[in-house]
């Protein structure tokens, strides 16, 4: 497989894991505001914790942007996702914020329920 054709698996394969963690974020976010709270909402909020815990341990790096980094010298936030390189040069802080408030209104549904 060329350079570039494994670049390409990496692109397509980060773009899909991102859309899936959209899925889990965005979720989470409604389940919370709607006030679900069911066990997909803590299963929501193991998988963004353990995908944080992951980025910790690859030094706040996606391990499929290592993987990427083999195959590309670009300097482009966007290298190996397929994104707008400005959101992939913002989205842990963009989606940390949402995953932060989300976890606030989960704290203040559990709190305030009877």
């Amino acid at each position: 497989m060329k350079i570039k054709d494994k670049l390409l698996v990496v692109k397509i394969i980060h773009s899909i894991i991102w859309v899936f963690y959209n899925m889990v974020i965005f979720y989470l976010l409604y389940a919370v505001i709607a006030n679900k709270i069911d066990r997909w909402v803590w299963i929501c909020v193991g998988l963004v914790l353990l995908e944080g815990l992951i980025l910790v341990l690859f030094k706040m790096f996606c391990p499929l942007t290592v993987i990427a980094r083999k195959y590309s010298d670009s300097t482009k936030d966007n290298f190996d996702i397929f994104l707008p390189n400005w959101l992939a040069k913002y989205n842990k802080l963009i989606y940390t914020s949402i995953f932060g408030g989300a976890i606030v209104i989960l704290i203040y549904r559990l709190l305030t329920s009877d």
